[in-house]
């Protein structure tokens, strides 16, 4: 009952909740998210795809994403003997939304931390690696995702 009588003053403040919106969804839907080339873009594409309602094909859309990923990767943790036993990988997103007509429309960059831990297996270090790169793209494309949502939003 309080958070109701709390969302009331929103109301007249121009507060609009993105989620749920469907009026968002077809333009989300009208975007075509080029391929990216390492792993990491992949899941992030996929993801995008996914999220907008995409179809993953080019053929009938009125907008394109073109996404720039960059990785850094960073030892945090030593032991005494130097050995690094903690990593944090920086992923770094630039995006480009442009239109039928190749006019840019938007543009900006997210950028998501991924942190594992060194294991005494090589794969089991990789494979952590990979999990955690992989939860940072899905929450880049998440916020990918919020920035275009508002794109659209303001242009209505």
């Amino acid at each position: 009952m309080l958070a109701l009588a709390l969302c009331v003053p929103l109301g007249g403040c121009g507060f609009r909740p993105l989620y749920g919106d469907a009026r968002l969804s077809p333009q989300l839907a009208s975007i075509f998210v080029d391929p990216v080339a390492n792993t990491d873009g992949y899941e992030l594409r996929n993801t995008l795809i996914d999220l907008l309602g995409s179809d993953g094909r080019t053929s009938g859309k009125a907008y394109r994403l073109h996404l720039v990923l960059s990785e850094t990767s960073q030892g945090i943790a030593q032991q005494n003997n130097a050995t690094i036993t903690r990593f944090n990988d920086t992923l770094t997103v630039n995006y480009i939304l442009t239109n039928s007509a190749g006019a840019e429309v938007a543009h900006g960059s997210q950028t998501g931390l991924a942190s594992f831990n060194v294991a005494t297996s090589p794969y089991d270090t990789l494979s952590q690696q990979r999990d955690s790169n992989m939860r940072a793209a899905q929450d880049i494309a998440e916020r990918i995702r919020l920035d275009l949502g508002v794109y659209f939003s303001q242009r209505r």
